[in-house]
């Protein structure tokens, strides 16, 4: 795979992205000064830029060269400059001059979607119900693109909160195709060493690093009742305790008290039509057997309520009876011994800033 890719045309109309030089880069950023810097990743840094004519941008600048950091340049760059949808986080450009590395991308005035859950904006209570739907429907839209129009295929392995970005109107904004892994044609999974975050990982990609699109469909089950409740992934319930999210919704959803999922934060202002679909399909999203999830497509379809027959035939899905069922669980047992490859989602200051999916 090659580290460059050549600037495309289109009839009539402008590049999509450019390549900038390290002076222009240097000069957006005040030389990449601290007071620019958004967020701190795996593999670099993230700045907010101003471009000469004026525009905002976020440079995501690779820590110092390595055979690792090289190849992650090179698939990001592929990939975003391949990809085009409104809910996928657009290149803007990049830089590759002696040994630095930069990708640009347009700045979310919003910041991310973990900001406004867990972060800085939190207390603001910006996320409204309609926003939230909003979200949900658009990042599966994003996801769905990645699986089904990306050629190849594209695994995104990395779904989270942070790597959901918020354009100035509240959309939602895919980013972070680092961890990225092209599907070639009639592969169903790809085995490879386990990259994510805990919380967010399907159970057979966490044991056993089998990555494929079910895997993906999972992360975005967590993340939908992340929007829903407002509750982290992972809750520590005590010192030696901690809870994951679906194991506190699912006793919840079958006793039919959604109103106690919602997020206390909206106040009891939301559809409640729409909170049960969102909580109902994110639990079916998150079973443990990667052949009973939905495809992305299908989760557009049922989130959007384009499926409202569907929608009732899960909602009579083995997991919702009353009896506990056996094997449902979040895959967290077997994380532990391969932790060097999974990183956990922060609550520092920097981690809560980030806004370009610095990793």
């Amino acid at each position: 795979m090659g580290s460059t890719l050549t600037c495309r045309k289109e009839k009539g109309k402008k590049p999509s992205w450019r390549i900038f030089s390290l002076k222009e880069l240097h000069a957006a950023t005040n030389n990449f000064n601290y007071d620019n810097k958004l967020g701190e990743g795996g593999f670099g840094s993230v700045y907010w830029g101003q471009l000469w004519d004026g525009s905002q941008i976020a440079v995501k600048r690779l820590k110092v060269w390595s055979t690792k950091a090289d190849m992650e340049f090179s698939v990001e760059v592929e990939i975003l400059g391949r990809v085009r949808h409104k809910n996928l986080l657009s290149l803007r450009g990049y830089c590759a001059e002696g040994q630095e590395r930069l990708i640009v991308y347009d700045y979310m005035p919003n910041l991310s979607l973990l900001s406004h859950l867990h972060g800085q904006h939190s207390a603001e209570c910006l996320l409204d119900w309609e926003r939230r739907m909003n979200i949900a429907i658009g990042s599966a839209e994003g996801i769905a693109y990645l699986h089904q129009h990306a050629v190849p295929h594209i695994i995104h392995r990395d779904i989270k909160a942070s790597n959901v970005l918020l354009d100035s109107d509240f959309n939602a904004q895919v980013a972070d195709f680092g961890f990225a892994k092209l599907i070639p044609d009639g592969a169903t999974h790809v085995t490879t060493r386990v990259k994510g975050t805990l919380g967010y990982l399907a159970p057979e990609y966490a044991m056993l690093g089998k990555a494929s699109e079910s895997c993906d469909v999972y992360s975005f089950g967590i993340l939908l009742l992340e929007l829903a409740s407002g509750k982290k992934p992972i809750e520590k319930l005590n010192a030696t305790t901690k809870r994951t999210i679906t194991d506190w919704a699912l006793p919840l959803v079958r006793q039919k008290k959604f109103n106690e999922v919602a997020d206390p934060k909206l106040n009891g202002k939301y559809v409640e039509e729409e909170l049960k679909r969102v909580v109902v399909v994110a639990l079916v999203c998150t079973q443990n057997q990667p052949e009973k999830r939905p495809n992305m497509p299908e989760v557009v379809d049922l989130l959007k309520g384009d499926s409202k027959e569907k929608l009732s035939d899960l909602e009579n899905e083995q997991i919702f009876r009353e009896e506990p069922v056996a094997g449902y669980q979040d895959g967290l047992s077997g994380v532990e011994d391969r932790s060097d490859c999974i990183s956990e989602e922060k609550d520092s200051k920097e981690e809560l800033k980030e806004v370009a999916g610095s990793g």
